[in-house]
């Protein structure tokens, strides 16, 4: 199987005022410890542990901060990280490194701080699946209720189903830059579903709104509309869609890792 390499992005918006940061008492979220690791350090070793990839880009607006991490100045000296200064944006950050390194480039999020190998074998087996330029991570309502009734996420509402994202990306052919651009344009609206819907059209807008559209539909709606193939990839385990943006976020992972590492064997 092709080597895929791995974009984190770790850019700071709000810094040490972020309410993450603040409550954790550290520069940015991306800092703040989790089972005794700081959040961005447990994604990279996450992403170290995937036998798929090849190779990691963090990209950060704090990399002094970074750089002091233990897991961050090893992978720095055995060629397997490399770290870079941030772009004015996400969709700009990613939008450097994929111009770099071309497709098939993963992206995630240094604050994804429940993400394991499982959780990223999935996904890459899912999003190799067909011809799509570009998969996304998602996971059903459902599956969250079920595991994590408590956590508030941002839905996407479907006939079918709803979904949370995964902060999981996959941009597997070139023609997935055209995402990018569009990313450029909405990524203020990201915690706003149906602005999202807007941004691609009265026909996708009426059908999000109405819960018109299967999920699928939806899907290849707005593929159409970027010009190119978009599949969506729904992922097993609840705790995919649970990133930290909030204290109560934070609060949440803290447990579940805990409960996560009381339940894995000791070698």
């Amino acid at each position: 199987m092709t080597p895929i390499p791995a974009l984190v992005l770790a850019g700071s918006r709000l810094g040490e005022h972020d309410p993450v940061a603040r409550i954790a008492g550290v520069a940015h979220k991306v800092l703040a410890p989790v089972a005794g690791e700081a959040m961005v350090s447990r994604v990279l070793g996450a992403l170290e542990a995937c036998p798929r990839i090849a190779g990691i880009v963090l990209v950060s607006d704090i990399g002094d901060e970074l750089r002091r991490l233990p897991r961050v100045q090893r992978m720095e000296r055995s060629g397997r990280l490399q770290l870079r200064e941030a772009a004015s944006s996400p969709s700009l950050s990613v939008a450097q490194v994929f111009a770099e390194f071309g497709a098939p480039l993963l992206v995630t999020t240094g604050d994804h701080a429940l993400l394991d190998p499982p959780i990223l074998a999935e996904f890459l087996a899912g999003a190799e699946r067909g011809g799509s330029d570009l998969a996304v991570g998602l996971v059903e309502e459902r599956v969250i209720a079920a595991r994590v009734p408590s956590t508030r996420r941002t839905y996407l509402r479907f006939r079918d189903t709803a979904v949370s994202g995964a902060n999981l990306f996959l941009l597997r052919t070139p023609a997935a830059a055209a995402a990018l651009g569009f990313w450029r344009r909405v990524e203020a609206e990201r915690k706003r579903p149906w602005k999202l819907a807007a941004a691609f059209g009265p026909r996708l807008l009426l059908g999000f709104l109405l819960h018109g559209l299967t999920l699928e539909r939806a899907f290849v709606l707005a593929g159409r509309r970027l010009g190119l193939a978009v599949a969506p990839v729904l992922l097993s385990a609840a705790v995919a869609a649970i990133d930290v943006d909030r204290p109560e976020d934070l609060q949440l992972v803290r447990q579940l890792a805990a409960a996560r590492a009381q339940a894995e064997p000791v070698a």
